[in-house]
């Protein structure tokens, strides 16, 4: 009996170990492969373009040095600017802001509607679900540059195209966690008698609004970086800014620009985790 027990756990311990062995060469044939790609992608790319990949990695530093010196030629006063561009990142600030917070509402809207455990009408649910796919398959640009043309050169636009996407992408994370959430309380409700917008409210948003609440705070750091993208088609803001002082190469304003928005990256970083630390119960 025993000596069978000992040859059953060889026997596992040999497979674990074949396991190993060819989980170890798959890696080592998808690591080859990788780089097959990327060299051969290269050296096409390189053969296809008039300048040298080599000669481009090399002065890969120029420009941010160039920045530099230009700002110790201005006599290294880039901190003077900072103040003349704040208006300008308070701008973008507010185009980020009202866009996550309209595209956070839209996104919740669709997420209801394309989770399998509110709704059991399969049309609904492919038809939201596709939906949301239209909305987040375009970047922000393309669409950006669609209502630049068709309304000219203003924030508008710009919100219009961060709404679309980010009403996209915040309704797939959205649809995924009501669908994760537990059914027990939902199931409740609905034996007694409860409607379904009673079940949504008192079963379903109490679970998810942290999860919610964390994936919005998180798009509104990528959609502020978004709006700053778009300032440099036409629509305002720190990147339009930014766009003039990069043309003009004023080193010393485009490193008080770029301070600006690493700090405002940061502090949102900060903001956000505070915030989540209060509605989860952990402030670590």
């Amino acid at each position: 009996m025993n000596s069978d027990i000992a040859l059953g756990f060889d026997t596992i311990e040999k497979n674990l170990k074949a396991m190993a062995f060819k989980r170890l060469i798959y890696s080592l044939i998808s690591i080859l492969a990788v780089i097959f790609l990327l060299s051969s992608g290269l050296t096409i790319a390189e053969s296809n373009n008039a300048g040298s990949f080599e000669r481009g990695i090399s002065k890969f530093f120029d420009y941010p040095v160039d920045l530099f010196k230009e700002a110790f030629v201005s006599g290294w006063r880039w901190y003077a600017y900072v103040f003349k561009y704040l208006p300008d990142l308070i701008s973008t600030i507010n185009m980020a802001f009202f866009s996550t917070l309209f595209g956070a509402i839209f996104a919740l809207l669709l997420s209801l509607f394309a989770s399998k455990n509110l709704i059991k009408n399969q049309y609904i649910v492919t038809f939201s679900r596709r939906a949301m796919d239209i909305l987040r398959s375009f970047p922000e640009l393309v669409i950006a540059m669609i209502f630049l043309y068709l309304m000219g050169k203003s924030e508008l636009p710009a919100v219009i195209a961060i709404v679309i996407h980010t009403a996209g992408a915040l309704g797939k994370l959205f649809s995924e966690a009501i669908e994760n959430a537990d059914k027990k309380p939902i199931e409740g409700l609905q034996s007694c008698g409860a409607s379904w917008w009673q079940r949504v409210r008192f079963a379903v948003i109490p679970q998810v609004i942290p999860l919610f609440i964390s994936y919005t705070l998180l798009r509104l750091e990528i959609n502020v970086r978004a709006s700053t993208i778009l300032g440099f088609v036409g629509a305002g803001g720190i990147g339009e800014a930014l766009s003039a002082v990069i043309q003009f190469r004023y080193g010393d304003e485009i490193i008080a620009i770029m301070f600006l928005l690493v700090i405002t990256i940061i502090s949102l970083d900060y903001f956000s985790r505070f915030l989540r630390g209060r509605l989860i119960g952990d402030n670590k």
